[in-house]
């Protein structure tokens, strides 16, 4: 199939463009009858990630003539063997995006193409991704479209709550109120205490909530915008209303044992917990009611703001399939495939009602959750930039010393300010 689609930062001609969106709705580019077209694409951990293949196949379905053939990459090693193949001339056709980092390199060197062009000549309407599209962009080009999205909810032990006689977390609770609720919730002393609320390690469960607004992110000069929620956080875990973080770090103590040991009343997580939730009640781990709601927000902010992870596709500049490529990427990226990813029991980038219906409806998932995981925004965790990946070490670095009181919060700022000045001067 000759190679249609320009490098980067070429132009498109719109009407060539135009002329084969209107062929492929009326059948024309890939009808039944068209020549056979044999698509590659990367992607990880195949054998234990049922969606994969799922999406494919209702893809085929619809366009016998292409076949979808995936290379499965360690997922510990991915980015790191997709830029060697990529940088060798490898010319397989649909690369996964796993991270914005690895993204952020890829389209710099020119191995992905642009999408903006592609997108306004079948005029996609990229709100469906409730801001990631705008968080992909890079000076005015897209390079990929996310087709899965994890994102930070709210877990809580019902249980807990009932015994309190306190009402569940809303899906328009501030953080103020969640602070409030944790202090309500603590109870106990010893093996019985029973903790209002819990924050992992992770500097993102403490962070992420820094960047909700829209008006800062991880990339700044200036990081007192962290100061309050560092300054709640440490504050309830001066006064024993959450676990320490100290005491987390040394005993390797995860997530997912407190809240299934009924420990904690109310976690902040990403999406991907209800799967293993739903595993261990089956496996008859715990057995307490529990649900989930909406992100805490700042006030001032709209409720059903949160921070997430994208996972994207984008054609490799070397690809000699192109056209059947974007295809492709629309099928698997857009309505379609996200209902397909649903009911395979992930979080798809597109959550219409519809498509959160499908994955409510999975045994197992609370029925709060198809209202809970109605976003307005989602904010990236990293965002791009060519030196993310040395800015985040020194937040991780400094979040610690914070956490386990080596240094004040306002201490810590300070260092963040100046190491990160450094780095710019390098």
């Amino acid at each position: 199939m000759p190679r249609l689609f320009a490098q980067r930062n070429a132009k498109f001609p719109v009407v060539l463009l135009s002329l084969l969106v209107v062929l492929a709705l009326s059948g024309g580019v890939f009808a039944q009858d068209a020549a056979p077209v044999a698509l590659r694409m990367t992607a990880w951990d195949v054998a234990t990630t049922p969606y994969w293949q799922a999406l494919i196949d209702a893809y085929e379905a619809q366009n016998p003539n292409v076949t979808v053939e995936l290379t499965d990459l360690a997922s510990a090693d991915y980015q790191d063997v997709v830029n060697i193949m990529l940088s060798g001339g490898d010319t397989t056709d649909i690369i996964t995006v796993k991270d914005i980092p690895g993204y952020s390199a890829m389209l710099t060197r020119g191995q992905i193409i642009p999408l903006t062009d592609l997108i306004e000549a079948a005029d996609l309407d990229l709100s469906v991704y409730s801001g990631a599209a705008e968080e992909l962009t890079y000076e005015g080009e897209i390079y990929a479209l996310p087709f899965r999205s994890d994102i930070w909810i709210l877990y809580y032990n019902k249980d807990i709550f009932d015994a309190a006689g306190i009402d569940y977390p809303t899906n328009d609770m501030t953080w103020d109120e969640f602070d409030a609720l944790a202090r309500q919730l603590t109870s106990g002393s010893g093996a019985d205490k029973v903790y209002g609320g819990h924050f992992h390690v992770w500097r993102s469960t403490v962070q992420l909530a820094t960047v909700q607004d829209g008006e800062n992110t991880i990339i700044a000069e200036d990081y007192s915008f962290l100061a309050p929620m560092y300054n709640m956080v440490t504050g309830l875990q001066a006064d024993g209303m959450i676990m320490d973080y100290g005491e987390l770090r040394t005993g390797s103590i995860h997530y997912s044992g407190v809240f299934k040991n009924a420990q904690v009343a109310m976690l902040p997580m990403g999406s991907w917990f209800i799967a293993t939730l739903i595993a261990a009640e089956n496996a008859g781990e715990f057995d307490f009611d529990w649900g989930v709601a909406a992100y805490p927000h700042p006030e001032g902010v709209a409720a059903g703001t949160t921070a997430g992870t994208l996972t994207s596709l984008a054609i490799n500049a070397n690809s000699a399939n192109q056209e059947a490529a974007w295809d492709f990427i629309q099928f698997y990226t857009g309505p379609e495939g996200a209902q397909v990813l649903a009911e395979t029991g992930n979080l798809p980038a597109i959550r219409t009602p519809e498509v959160l219906a499908t994955f409510a409806a999975l045994d197992g998932v609370p029925e709060e959750a198809a209202e809970a995981l109605q976003t307005t925004t989602v904010r990236l965790e990293l965002p791009m930039h060519p030196r993310v990946g040395a800015i985040e070490q020194v937040l991780n670095e400094e979040h610690e010393l914070i956490m386990t009181n080596s240094i004040s919060v306002e201490e810590g700022i300070a260092e963040i300010n100046r190491r990160i000045a450094e780095l710019g001067e390098e």
